[in-house]
């Protein structure tokens, strides 16, 4: 049985996550993610996936190599109420967005999900892989042929970056969307890919070769601002690579030696 966690999101560009435990309760969750606690939670680092209902050292290494597969940590970090009362612990998003909480009782008790939006989880939410079936899906589907899958009846928060999209795709209907702006869906939607066509539309369209074609029935979420599309940015503009820290400036860096911004 999975823990019945309470929880409350705070803020609202850069948000965090407080769950309230009832004593013995456990949550689980990505190393690095965590924000504060009161003193009566016991974190613990756990090899494998703590929450794999089958014992013994060869299943973690099980669960441990399928993490290494979706290029997440190899441990997993466990926050259990060992007091008397009831305590808290927070976790924070990691850039600007939404953290998302998941019913997975209320979405067929499985969730696909993009690698590094996974946050926090009840205790007996398992974490996995998700093979992408098709080659093509594999190659340039942004996320490669592993995405992660959640299992339970609990509670599963994850993160989207910027503004978050959920709908609902009836049976047959199909969503193109940028292969980074994916987020979750539920097991049933199917995934692939679909070549952008065209050569001005490959050579100057901006947006990659490739788009995501989801189709129905099931629930999709997706993300305005993947990490990617940040980190991109971010770098493009940095002074080490050439871009330029006042960009709106038509002194260029005349300007940034006068107002003392180079070092």
């Amino acid at each position: 049985m999975t823990d019945e966690i309470d929880y409350e999101i705070f803020g609202t560009e850069m948000q965090y996550v407080e769950v309230t435990l009832d004593p013995s309760e456990m949550v689980i969750a990505e190393p690095g993610m965590m924000m504060y606690m009161t003193p009566g939670i016991q974190m613990e680092t756990v090899f494998g996936d703590p929450s794999a209902k089958s014992g013994g050292f060869w299943s973690k290494v099980t669960a441990a190599g399928k993490r290494a597969l979706t290029g997440e940590s190899i441990f997993i970090t466990t926050f259990r109420n060992a007091a008397a009362a009831r305590e808290h612990v927070a976790f924070a998003a990691p850039y600007p967005g939404k953290i998302l909480p998941m019913h997975l009782d209320q979405l067929g008790g499985e969730l696909i999900c993009q690698k590094d939006s996974f946050i926090c989880a009840a205790r007996g939410v398992q974490i996995g892989i998700a093979f992408q079936k098709k080659i093509g899906v594999g190659l340039f589907g942004g996320e490669g042929f592993i995405m992660q899958r959640l299992t339970g009846d609990g509670i599963a928060l994850v993160h989207a970056g910027g503004t978050m999209m959920h709908r609902t795709l009836s049976p047959g209907q199909t969503l193109k969307i940028d292969t980074g702006c994916l987020v979750a869906m539920t097991a049933n939607v199917t995934y692939d890919i679909q070549f952008v066509g065209g050569i001005k539309n490959t050579l100057f369209g901006g947006e990659g070769l490739f788009f995501a074609t989801l189709t129905g029935p099931g629930e999709i979420w997706c993300q305005s601002l993947p990490f990617s599309r940040l980190a991109g940015r971010v770098l493009a503009n940095a002074p080490q690579t050439g871009g330029s820290r006042e960009e709106g400036s038509i002194l260029g860096g005349l300007g940034r030696l006068i107002g003392g911004d180079n070092e």
